[in-house]
């Protein structure tokens, strides 16, 4: 069945190649399916990948080879959460060490393009506390980071 919703990505020639890395990265992701091109088009030939079906976070998403017109911007970003500093690590590294690059306040882009905010559940909840010093607190120590330090999040919840 065919989602009522899909995000659809923009590639130049490298969709395969960002779904097979998101799925490998992310839980409960896939590549679903790959559909060639049936004739020759403006970025590729027939017989060349135009679309991938594939799923990144639980979130379907369609892949589109097509060509080097448009590029990701951080207008748009996959924003994960993550429970603790392992995983935030394990994701983070991934897509920084697989060709991407940090930005701040747990945003990164990977090698494609496409931004990231990998992001610990403990700094949303204390970002959106009901107490604003704690919410301030936590925003603030935020804003002096890269990837997330989720030990550095907690002490500013503390005072």
């Amino acid at each position: 069945m065919v989602a009522r919703n899909t995000i659809c990505l923009w590639y130049d020639g490298t969709a395969l190649d960002a779904a097979t890395f998101y799925a490998q990265t992310f839980p409960d992701s896939a590549v679903n399916a790959v559909h060639h091109a049936p004739s020759d088009f403006p970025s590729g030939r027939q017989g060349d990948v135009l679309t991938v079906d594939f799923t990144v976070a639980g979130i379907p998403c369609i892949g589109l080879n097509g060509g080097p017109a448009f590029k990701h911007s951080e207008a748009f970003s996959f924003q994960i959460a993550t429970d603790d500093q392992a995983e935030t690590d394990r994701l983070w590294n991934a897509i920084v060490g697989n060709g991407g690059q940090e930005s701040a306040c747990g945003w990164c882009r990977d090698k494609w393009g496409l931004s990231w905010q990998i992001t610990p559940r403990v700094l949303t909840e204390a970002v959106t506390s009901k107490d604003p010093a704690v919410a301030r607190r936590a925003f603030e120590a935020m804003m002096t980071m890269r990837k997330i330090d989720v030990a550095a999040i907690e002490a500013a919840v503390r005072g």
